[in-house]
């Protein structure tokens, strides 16, 4: 283009006499080109990062277009706009795109928060679609390489899907302001300065139902679930200290003696977690289990919370025990009574 510019430039010159008032030249910078980070990035910089600017700034404009899907604005599937008029819905939308390989957002409200609370969340979203446009087996390469684009830090302490979630949460609707020049399509609905909760709209698809259920759908919702993990937090800190106070004490418990002097096996459960490694014997009950297997039987979704609460407090004290101890983290691994296990399971049955 710089070439063309300067040819043009030649040419009227050339035409009307002026060799010796003007110069063809024209300097990179004056080039209007979006494309051409000369023009687009003001300021003497070196072509390196001139460089590193340009993929920033095509990055941050895919993850534009990437929420433009998520609207149905666009598709992958058709050129140009799908749904661009006021109150246009996704039917609308499959009428145009029968089938789509990403299918929009069905309520219109897309949550960003500060962790994944909810199926639609921005950074899921965003990780489908890109499974859909470059392939499920390059998902990880391509969500590193655009965390390395929008990270500011080159140290890559953080994974890549907590760059693009901060991205999300602090940059995102600043930059697609700057892009819109002020006038967004894409509303923010924000609880606060501290972004406790915060949810994207579509301005087209906007109707009377949309600020009642994103109450009662997200940030109820989400409420609940702060209270919620909030409280299991709590039951996990009381019990990692009764854990800590009776691994200090057992020193001090002297097991008690049968006639003949020998060691009697207890057949009390851990004090602090009786009740639910109780239930975590009867699991094991008809046979070994895995991990999986005995959350899936006992009713529990939160690792943590059966980790530290069930699995731990029964292994300490020996009523249960790994089939494959040797390798603990292996994914063939399972649990299995033990002989104290099975006593105390028997003592607890009896009673």
């Amino acid at each position: 283009m710089q070439r063309l510019e300067e040819e043009n430039n030649r040419i009227f010159i050339e035409a009307y006499g002026l060799q010796d008032e003007l110069t063809p030249d024209v300097p990179l910078s004056e080039i209007t080109l979006t494309c051409n980070p000369h023009y687009r990035c003001n300021g003497n910089k070196s072509e390196e990062e001139l460089k590193a600017l340009l993929l920033t700034d095509t990055i941050k404009e895919l993850i534009s277009y990437a929420v433009g899907c998520m609207f149905g604005r666009y598709s992958l599937d058709k050129p140009g706009l799908i749904l661009a008029n006021q109150g246009e819905t996704i039917k609308d939308y499959l009428q145009q795109v029968p089938e789509p390989s990403f299918m929009p957002d069905e309520d219109n409200i897309i949550p960003i928060l500060g962790d994944e609370y909810f199926t639609d969340d921005i950074v899921s979203r965003f990780r489908e679609f890109l499974k859909s446009t470059f392939g499920a087996e390059s998902l990880a390469e391509n969500l590193e390489f655009i965390a390395g684009a929008l990270s500011k830090s080159k140290k890559g302490s953080e994974s890549p899907e907590k760059v693009i979630r901060d991205y999300f949460l602090k940059s995102f609707f600043k930059d697609y302001v700057k892009m819109y020049k002020k006038r967004p399509i894409y509303w923010l609905f924000t609880s606060s300065k501290g972004r406790g909760f915060n949810a994207l709209v579509y301005m087209h698809r906007y109707d009377k139902e949309t600020l009642a259920k994103m109450r009662t759908d997200y940030l109820l919702k989400l409420e609940d679930k702060l209270d919620a993990r909030i409280g299991m937090l709590e039951i996990i800190e009381v019990g990692m200290r009764l854990r800590f106070i009776v691994y200090l004490a057992e020193p001090l418990i002297l097991p008690p003696k049968t006639e003949q002097g020998r060691d009697q096996v207890s057949t009390q459960l851990p004090t602090q977690s009786g009740g639910l490694v109780q239930r975590l014997l009867l699991a094991l009950k008809d046979g070994d289990k895995s991990s999986g297997a005995l959350r899936s039987v006992l009713g529990i979704k939160h690792r943590p919370t059966f980790r530290d609460n069930y699995l731990h407090p029964a292994l300490d004290a020996d009523l249960i025990e790994m089939t494959i101890p040797e390798k603990p983290s292996s994914s063939k691994q399972k649990y299995r009574l033990t002989d104290k296990g099975r006593a105390v399971l028997k003592s607890g049955m009896e009673k």
